[in-house]
């Protein structure tokens, strides 16, 4: 029997993460090396490990989002993330802020059609 992933997240940064996720009882997070939430079989926000976190948003929001806190698209494994924006540290930091995108981000990814599940044998 396998053991439990371990990540390497540094701890405050996986608090922060969880402390944010909890603002929504309707939004589990999954994930025990990759910390992640998902709906539908889209994912909305994404904590590498490193501690950097990747929020999905609609386009007219993502781009407001990038020129108020002066970052980036989201880039993992060589990949830049076209809808996932790179949420600044500080305002990791600050989850009342930081709840408003976390919804806006659930309530975009609703609004997408669902992936088909894989089917079981």
């Amino acid at each position: 029997m396998s053991s439990p992933k371990k990540n390497n997240i540094p701890a405050d940064k996986l608090d922060l993460y969880d402390k944010l996720v909890s603002t929504n009882p309707k939004i589990e997070r999954k994930g025990a090396a990759n910390p992640y939430t998902s709906l539908n079989g889209h994912m909305f926000s994404y904590l590498n490990s490193s501690g950097s976190l990747a929020l999905r948003l609609p386009k007219d929001e993502r781009e407001e989002f990038l020129k108020k806190y002066k970052t980036t698209l989201f880039e993992a494994y060589g990949a830049v993330m076209k809808e996932y924006v790179t949420v600044p540290d500080s305002l990791l930091r600050n989850t009342k802020k930081l709840q408003r995108y976390l919804q806006l981000s659930y309530e975009y990814v609703k609004t997408l059609k669902p992936k088909p599940t894989p089917k079981r044998a």
